[in-house]
């Protein structure tokens, strides 16, 4: 198992602590069936120097997956994986993987902009403004996607100083608010004209897109979202349990 590039605090202060990171690497590989349920995990250093992390920052994070169930630790006999879903992973929304599966998904920001909502936004939230967010997603080290998420400005505003990759975890720790579900639609649609010169494919190309609707406990949604992938690099999967 090759480990991709981590956040650190070095490249952004907020950003996931390693051993939540390689979690969430272990719960996607789990997810996409990389990692079967009932298989024996490497033993801890030769997993821990595959990931290119120390063992104590390895047996943190499979602590972090045995608490949610997906692991049993059995003493004297290894770290078993057990299938449970990823409810409570960071990510478990995130429905991009690389085409072998899984990939820990990352984010470069691009902007973040408090302006108001424009007239060809679909209707959602409660207020005529909002926080726009352009990113572009990463699996592992691999660029896969540019998105621009809307956050209604009734729900909060979003403080880039303060961002971190997974945005549904700024909004419980920083907004105080959860996702609870969300409404996707996939299709295709030409990359916009702000996408980056380093992204895989130009502006006004055609590739995959997702529009998303986002709820909390409120009764309209919260967020919408764009997201233009590149077909070659991702796949979009929904797994029904």
């Amino acid at each position: 198992m090759k480990r991709p590039k981590m956040s650190s605090a070095n490249r952004n202060p907020n950003a996931l602590p390693v051993y939540v990171q390689i979690a969430e690497l272990l719960i996607r590989d789990i997810a996409a069936g990389r990692l079967i349920s009932g298989e024996r995990l490497p033993p801890e250093r030769e997993l821990a120097a595959d990931l290119n992390v120390s063992v104590g920052t390895l047996r943190k994070s499979l602590a972090e997956l045995e608490k949610k169930g997906m692991l049993e630790r059995i003493q004297g006999s290894g770290n078993y994986v057990r299938e449970t879903g990823t409810q409570n992973s960071v990510y478990g929304m995130f429905r991009l993987e690389l085409p072998e599966g899984g990939g820990l998904p990352r984010a470069d920001i691009l902007s973040v902009d408090h302006v108001k909502k424009p007239i060809d936004l679909p209707d959602f939230g409660a207020s005529d403004s909002g926080s726009r967010v352009r990113r572009m997603r990463y699996l592992n080290d691999t660029i896969i996607a540019v998105e621009e998420i809307w956050l209604d400005d009734a729900a909060g505003r979003i403080d880039q100083s303060l961002l971190s990759d997974s945005l549904y975890r700024y909004y419980q720790h920083q907004l105080g608010f959860w996702i609870t579900r969300a409404e996707d639609r996939v299709a295709i649609g030409a990359l916009p004209d702000w996408t980056p010169p380093e992204f895989t494919k130009p502006a006004g190309e055609t590739v995959g897109y997702i529009e998303r609707f986002s709820w909390s406990e409120r009764p309209e949604p919260v967020e919408f979202s764009k997201t233009w992938f590149d077909p070659d690099r991702a796949t979009y999967v929904q797994r029904l349990k």
